[in-house]
């Protein structure tokens, strides 16, 4: 499966990563200053920042001026060959660009054309630009924050509006592929940040405005009790969810305690401790107290109630079960050296994803081969780069064996 990706940022080349950790044929169009996150640090060498190394593994990077006449005829004739086209590019920009989807169809009626944007296209927020912290706001995670117990709103510290609408363009790119398959028809698919962050967050705290009229206010207790968060040990925090019946009758004959669910109404059933969530969450912390991580990890395990440690990203990538599945790879990189980045996190009895990808793309790396794929001929490469509408890095065409 070929496919033109002309994402930046994260959104975008998040879904198009997972795609070519899949197997897909990734090419990425850039422009002549690179992807932003190409200058995002920490990095080694200028334009190869961590983030961009992680979410641009297995493409080929051509660079293309989309404004220019022939940067944007070389992205039609690269459509042509593609199975799917897929920017989060404004779709109005696009259409300005004369890369829309009535464009491209017109060169390849098979073409799966995605559009990552903000908004869906049929409301009046249609044109308005979109990035994860204004779309997090905007579906209500910083209003949920103070909820939950933060000094004053604040946003998820992770791209999470970027990163959950990535997913759901894999699986619009792969469900348009197996139409097609059917039908034999292309289409064009929209995915907007705003109505997947919507979905995914009312998913959980609809509640009460569920009904109509409303049966109660918005918002999932359990997830905005203050006191769910990491418990405090004697000495440090523990991550711990005593949730279903067997994990309550557990943990209560394990800390001496076995006839707790009888005594105490709140603790009685599910529906009683969803009720009484404050209270006993609160509970809960001041017996975590009396006893060390270690003591607690070992008693919670014997009496099977589940638990976690609290990690930090250095912790993830010493974790004995990360080093057993082998999922936190170390790469060699042939510019920036020595890396660690997370693999593929599925696996598969009959058809498993590429074990190795290739590495994050120098910017404009593989321009001139992409060219040659879609048929220009080297006099045509050599009048796209004297004229800008495309850049090569050295080693210049004519000392090309």
């Amino acid at each position: 499966m070929k496919v033109l990706d002309l994402t930046s940022v994260i959104m975008g080349p998040f879904a198009t990563q997972i795609l070519a950790s899949l197997g897909a044929e990734v090419t990425k169009v850039e422009p002549a200053e690179g992807d932003n996150m190409r200058h995002v640090g920490p990095m080694r060498n200028p334009g190869m920042g961590h983030i961009f190394l992680h979410a641009n593994q297995g493409k080929r990077s051509i660079v293309l001026d989309l404004k220019h006449e022939d940067g944007r005829e070389a992205a039609l004739r690269l459509a042509q060959r593609s199975d799917v086209l897929i920017s989060n590019v404004r779709p109005q920009a696009l259409e300005r660009l004369g890369l829309g989807y009535e464009a491209v169809r017109e060169r390849n009626p098979r073409i799966v054309h995605v559009s990552c944007c903000g908004f869906d296209q049929s409301g009046p927020y249609a044109a308005r630009a979109a990035y994860d912290d204004l779309i997090q706001g905007a579906t209500g995670l910083p209003w949920l924050m103070q909820e939950y117990g933060a000094q004053a709103p604040c946003y998820a510290p992770v791209t999470l509006a970027d990163r959950v609408t990535g997913l759901h363009a894999v699986y619009a790119v792969t469900a348009a592929l197996y139409a097609r398959e059917r039908s034999g028809q292309g289409q064009a698919v929209v995915v907007p940040m705003y109505e997947a962050m919507t979905q995914f967050v009312l998913g959980d705290h609809l509640a009460g405005l569920s009904f109509d009229p409303p049966a109660g206010a918005a918002g999932y207790p359990r997830l905005l009790t203050p006191h769910r968060r990491p418990y405090r040990t004697s000495d440090g925090y523990l991550c711990v969810l005593i949730y279903n019946d067997k994990h309550w009758r557990s943990f209560f004959a394990a800390i001496g305690e076995p006839q707790r669910m009888q005594d105490d109404p709140r603790f009685a059933s599910h529906g009683a401790r969803a009720e009484n969530i404050d209270a006993v969450y609160e509970e809960v912390a001041r017996l975590m107290a009396q006893r060390t991580t270690a003591q607690w990890r070992a008693l919670l395990d014997r009496a099977d109630v589940p638990n976690m440690p609290m990690n930090t990203p250095q912790d993830l990538l010493d974790d004995l079960h990360h080093q057993a599945t082998g999922f936190i790879r170390e790469v060699e990189h042939p510019t920036e050296g020595a890396l660690r980045t997370p693999a593929c996190p599925t696996r598969w009895s009959a058809t498993p994803p590429p074990a190795d990808l290739a590495p994050a793309p120098g910017l404009g790396e593989q321009s001139v081969a992409v060219l040659e794929e879609a048929g220009y001929s080297r006099a045509e490469i050599a009048r796209l780069l004297a004229s800008g509408a495309c850049r090569a890095p050295a080693p210049p065409l004519e000392e090309r064996p």
